[in-house]
């Protein structure tokens, strides 16, 4: 039950946005440039908990949450709870084909990778370990992104539309990407959809 009450608050302080002394804010990053449809972000590199979770995409993003909650709120070696971060990132497992490891979109139920950041101040060595084995660590090597910002439901028909949006842009812009696009949620699920921020970022070579 405390468990319960502890992620059903963290929510409700996202949600309504209230500011907290040990909130994790997103991941620090300055804008390199502005576009008609998407900014140009120079990020910094950052530590993450992740989960490998299969399915539809956004029944995969809720499952992944679920796990990675439980991580943050208590369930780890001597039951820490840390601040809650933002966003929550998602995207498809890359796959590794000859001596290559090209990533694609993967269709429904391909194996999908859910992410939150770490606080400051943790390294790899130092953060608590997790009771669920499914829950691992990485560092994330940070760089440049194009990013599209949009509100809306969390549907692959929603995200199509937008990644279509920047990938065009972003072509148009004679900018070269690699990797999986990543989806990245600012709010949680309670937030009605018209508020919600939503976006994607493509890693600009």
């Amino acid at each position: 039950m405390k468990f319960l009450l502890a992620i059903a608050s963290a929510l409700v302080l996202l949600a309504g946005g209230s500011a907290r002394a040990d909130a994790n804010p997103a991941p620090a990053y300055r804008v390199v440039a502005q576009y008609p449809d998407f900014e140009l972000r120079e990020y910094a590199p950052y530590i993450v908990a992740e989960v490998r979770v299969s399915g539809p995409f956004s029944e995969a993003g809720n499952q992944g949450f679920r796990i990675l909650a439980g991580y943050i709120f208590g369930k780890n070696k001597g039951e820490r709870q840390l601040a809650m971060s933002t966003p929550v990132t998602q995207e498809a497992e890359p796959k590794k084909i000859a001596m290559t490891t090209p990533v694609t979109q993967e269709p429904a139920g391909a194996e999908q990778l859910l992410q939150f950041r770490m606080p400051e101040g943790f390294t790899l060595a130092t953060l608590p370990e997790p009771l669920d084995p499914r829950v691992t660590f990485r560092e994330i090597a940070g760089g440049r992104f194009a990013a599209i910002r949009y509100s809306g439901r969390w549907t692959d028909a929603n995200y199509a539309e937008h990644l279509a949006i920047l990938q065009n842009a972003v072509a148009a812009a004679g900018l070269r990407t690699s990797g999986e696009p990543v989806f990245a949620r600012y709010n949680p699920p309670l937030t009605p959809w018209f508020l919600r921020r939503n976006e994607i970022w493509l890693k600009v070579d």
